[in-house]
């Protein structure tokens, strides 16, 4: 069964997301990380909607929700996704975040963890403050990370695609791949091609990544930390944030890179499953 997109209107942007439908009553939020968008838990949705009430928001620059030329931050994600809750009727829920948002769950639990059932934190990116002259490398990182290589422009939906098989969260070009791909672009004003995310919001999340800390103090909400074994936190160094600060804290390693919802879901889908039917309520 396909998910079912609705929109809900907050002051100056229209969030849109995905719903699967089923009969499970606790509320999931499914957080996409940088550049993606709603669909790429496509995989993950139809085994948990027996067990759980699924939501997956298009955050704020993305997919087909509104795209503002500023107001980008961390505190602004995390006000729409109260808002949306609040719209929802959830008090609570289940939240899994991957990358930047796998970094924005763990400030949202330290601001406000009576939101938290549990959290899922698929590779997180930068989780402590980076140095400001970090800044100074980020037109190389729009260059070299995966996740900003297909936004183009693109002369043509073509070129499009052969640039999109070359990058890792599209390793083996699946089914769900080519879905979440095809979802993530649109022609463009002036006839060419590129990703429904927009420029003004990856400029602003980057600078409020670096410059915010992810995990500053102790929180209790039970927490899961996937690592895939390709994935950008492999080193122990990496994980003494984690280890230090979340007092309820399971690690899974699965197979695959920064992406293990898309290029190793089966794995990816066990543990996670397994993590949240032993943490419902």
């Amino acid at each position: 069964m396909e998910p079912i997109r609705h929109s809900f209107e907050l002051p100056g942007i229209t969030l849109s997301y995905l719903e699967w439908q089923g009969e499970g009553k606790e509320p999931l939020l499914l957080l996409h990380g940088l550049g993606d968008h709603a669909l790429v838990w496509s995989d993950l949705a139809p085994l948990l909607k027996e067990d759980f009430q699924i939501i997956a928001p298009d955050m704020r620059g993305h997919g087909e929700s509104g795209k503002p030329h500023k107001g980008y931050t961390f505190d602004h994600a995390i006000e729409d996704l109260e808002k949306l809750m609040d719209h929802l009727g959830w008090s609570a829920a289940h939240i899994v975040g991957h990358s930047w948002t796998g970094k924005l769950a763990p400030i949202w639990a330290r601001q406000n963890s009576k939101r938290f059932l549990s959290m899922v934190l698929i590779d997180p990116i930068f989780i402590i403050k980076m140095p400001s002259l970090m800044k100074l490398s980020f037109p190389i990182l729009y260059r070299v990370l995966d996740s900003l290589k297909g936004m183009g422009p693109f002369a043509n939906y073509e070129e499009a695609e052969s640039k999109a098989r070359t990058l890792r969260q599209y390793e083996g070009w699946s089914e769900l791949q080519q879905k979440v791909f095809h979802q993530g672009m649109e022609e463009k004003g002036n006839g060419r091609w590129g990703s429904k995310f927009v420029i003004p919001a990856r400029n602003e999340i980057f600078e409020d990544v670096m410059k915010v800390a992810g995990l500053t103090e102790d929180i209790t909400v039970p927490t899961l930390f996937v690592q895939p074994e390709k994935g950008v936190n492999r080193a122990d160094f990496q994980l003494k944030p984690y280890n230090k600060y979340l007092k309820n804290l399971t690690i899974a390693r699965v197979p695959g890179n920064h992406w293990p919802h898309l290029v190793e879901p089966e794995h990816f889908n066990k543990a996670v499953r397994e993590f949240l039917l032993a943490h419902k309520q």
